[in-house]
């Protein structure tokens, strides 16, 4: 699972969020944005990424922590986020947390993404 995360964020990194967003999803996704309502399902997920672009910016985080349950079906990470400005370079950071559920082929795919801005830029 934390592989998939790393992976998750390295293609966001390569090909953009949004592709990343839809590859990594499953089918019954939730994300949870500031001043949105939930996007329940791939579907929504999709119509909601349509108008907004993802080219002037890099989103790219890494996780610090995984959890997964007992029966290895069902798991959670968290770690820290940053979102560059292309054309400024001027960096945002904050804290995310992505709910994992195992494919029946064994993959990975996130069921609930959130994530809160506000953390002091490092130097």
């Amino acid at each position: 699972m934390l592989k998939a995360d790393r992976d998750f964020s390295a293609m966001s990194e390569r090909e953009g969020m949004q592709k990343a967003f839809l590859k990594f999803a499953a089918d019954s996704v939730v994300i949870l944005r500031d001043n949105s309502f939930p996007q329940a399902g791939i579907n929504a997920m999709r119509e909601y990424f349509a108008g907004r672009s993802d080219t002037s910016y890099i989103l790219t985080w890494v996780p610090v922590y995984e959890k997964i349950s007992s029966d290895a079906t069902l798991g959670y990470t968290y770690g820290l986020y940053t979102l560059t400005i292309r054309a400024t370079g001027e960096t945002s950071r904050g804290t995310y947390a992505t709910v994992w559920e195992k494919e029946g082929d064994g993959s990975w795919k996130y069921i609930l993404d959130t994530g809160t801005q506000g953390l002091p830029v490092q130097n």
